[in-house]
């Protein structure tokens, strides 16, 4: 019987991670543990209650009475915020914003790693983010460090939130705003995003999906296989 794994996928925003987190997990039989669903619903509630995402003290006393659950199903995860669906609303582009912000201070990525940890534990998930391989999840199995140029990146989360290809203009003012957010989150005190160690880097910027996941299975079925 294969031993079930923890398989870590941590890298910038748009870098792929959600798509291929959902397909390798489907794949392996794994659950798969959506982490920056997590700090999006927060980012959510923040919104809709007004709290600044500036305000570490107000945001911790937002997240204590706060529930998130990650259901997964065949088409992705379906994330409850205080159990209501807000899988869709999550994705807009000043939720991810608010959710970058929010990300920054120690107290609420404490909050946020004890429930990753107690939903991860036990093996047998992929779960994704920004510190999976380095915080959450050290001592990973599988830890995988996704990136793809901000080009790339711009295009596929324009193309996902409009359905039809973007333009020129449009694909370089958000390749500047993920620059941006590239910077806050490699330079944040907190959990700054950088590759674990033992970490697996790939570029996805000229790989498809698939090919990226068939590449990330090959890994952890040979991991499994020396364990």
């Amino acid at each position: 019987m294969e031993r079930k794994l923890t398989v870590a996928i941590d890298g910038p925003a748009g870098a792929g991670k959600s798509s291929v987190a959902q397909r390798l997990a489907l794949a392996l039989g794994y659950v798969n543990l959506d982490t920056g669903a997590m700090y999006r619903a927060l980012g959510l509630k923040a919104l809709a209650e007004s709290v600044p995402p500036e305000d570490e003290a107000a945001l911790l006393i937002l997240a204590e009475r706060t529930q998130i659950e990650l259901q997964p199903t065949a088409d992705g995860n379906r994330v409850l915020l205080d159990g209501r669906d807000v899988s869709q609303a999550i994705r807009e582009a000043k939720v991810s914003d608010a959710a970058s912000r929010l990300s920054v201070h120690p107290q609420v990525r404490r909050w946020m790693v004890d429930r990753q940890r107690a939903m991860g534990a036990g093996g047998g998930v992929v779960m994704e983010g920004r510190d999976i391989g380095t915080q959450v999840f050290p001592a990973a199995e599988m830890k995988i460090f996704l990136d793809a140029s901000p080009e790339v990146r711009a295009t596929r989360r324009l193309l996902q939130e409009t359905g039809s290809p973007p333009g020129h203009a449009a694909v370089q003012a958000m390749a500047e705003q993920i620059r941006q957010r590239d910077e806050r989150d490699r330079t944040r005190a907190a959990s700054p995003l950088v590759a674990a160690p033992d970490a697996v880097a790939i570029d996805s910027s000229e790989l498809a999906l698939n090919d990226v996941v068939d590449r990330i299975l090959t890994l952890v079925r040979d991991r499994q296989h020396k364990l």
